[in-house]
């Protein structure tokens, strides 16, 4: 049989639906990331705080961009700035006043700075959403009771669930999950990313009764499963709210940081959801312990 002959017919090439460049530069830009992250998190301190902190002063900086805030690059700076010095207080462990004075300041200038009244509310949420994935991965790890299990429980429910969803949609398709906002999302994605979310979420947390039976070994596996089962649902949703934002502005991606994935915003959106429940929780267990 000749080259030609033997060469696939489309109905092969939709059976092969990972088989493209994209998906190629997808697959390799994650595994790098996810390394680099992984890497950071063993080590902890500024070098897991650091990843954080480019990732909010940049996904800010697209979020100012897409929403055409201004003056963009005045607002930029001083979310910037106040990012850092959010981050510097959190590491050196400065009292909670300090830390709140200085987001405090920063909100104000933001408010003073940005036109109109839309800009205002834009600047400062802002850097409200940058200051939770700046803060509460490296609070998590930072927390001796806590450590590397925190930030290991996102990453396994948001990263299964991101994946679960590609693939689950991908090659099972079926009724799409809210085609107005998001078109290529299945309900059979929703419910691969579900399940596997949250069998992750499930084994993080067993995996680390091992290390710290104390603390992790008094959580009900019930509690667990279902907290997990939310937290891959607000994966889901966050990444929905970005999609509607983005069709809100009309644009494709949130910005071209990340090769294959577009923005900081298109990477971290469920990322952004679950940290905001974890940051809650972990506020709730300082404030009862008071």
């Amino acid at each position: 049989m000749s080259g030609r002959g033997s060469a696939p017919t489309p109905a092969g090439a939709r059976r092969m639906p990972f088989a493209t460049r994209e998906f190629a530069l997808r697959a390799v830009s994650g595994v790098v990331l996810a390394a680099l992250v992984l890497a950071a998190l063993l080590v902890g301190g500024w070098p897991f705080a650091a990843i954080w902190l480019a990732a909010g002063i940049l996904g800010a900086g697209e979020w100012l961009v897409m929403s055409r805030t201004a003056p963009t690059r005045l607002l930029g700076i001083v979310t910037a700035a106040g990012l850092v010095g959010l981050c510097v207080a959190l590491l050196a462990r400065l009292p909670l006043p300090v830390a709140a004075a200085i987001a405090a300041l920063a909100v104000a200038i933001l408010a003073v700075a940005a036109r109109g009244a839309t800009g205002r509310l834009h600047a400062v949420l802002g850097f409200a959403a940058a200051s939770v994935v700046v803060l509460v991965p490296t609070a998590l790890r930072e927390d001796p009771a806590i450590g590397l299990v925190g930030p290991a429980w996102i990453f396994a429910v948001v990263w299964s669930t991101d994946i679960a969803a590609y693939f689950a949609g991908r090659l099972l398709g079926g009724p799409k999950l809210m085609p107005r906002v998001s078109p290529n999302k299945t309900w059979s994605g929703a419910v691969g990313g579900l399940l596997a979310g949250t069998l992750a979420g499930l084994g993080v947390v067993l995996a680390a009764r091992e290390g710290s039976p104390d603390l992790f070994g008094r959580l009900p596996l019930l509690a667990v499963a279902l907290v997990s089962a939310l937290a891959s649902v607000l994966s889901q949703g966050g990444d929905l709210f970005e999609s509607a934002l983005k069709r809100r502005y009309g644009v494709k991606d949130s910005g071209h940081t990340i090769p294959g994935h577009g923005g900081i915003m298109d990477r971290l959106d469920g990322f952004f959801a679950v940290a905001l429940l974890a940051g809650l929780a972990l506020l709730a267990r300082r404030l009862a312990a008071v």
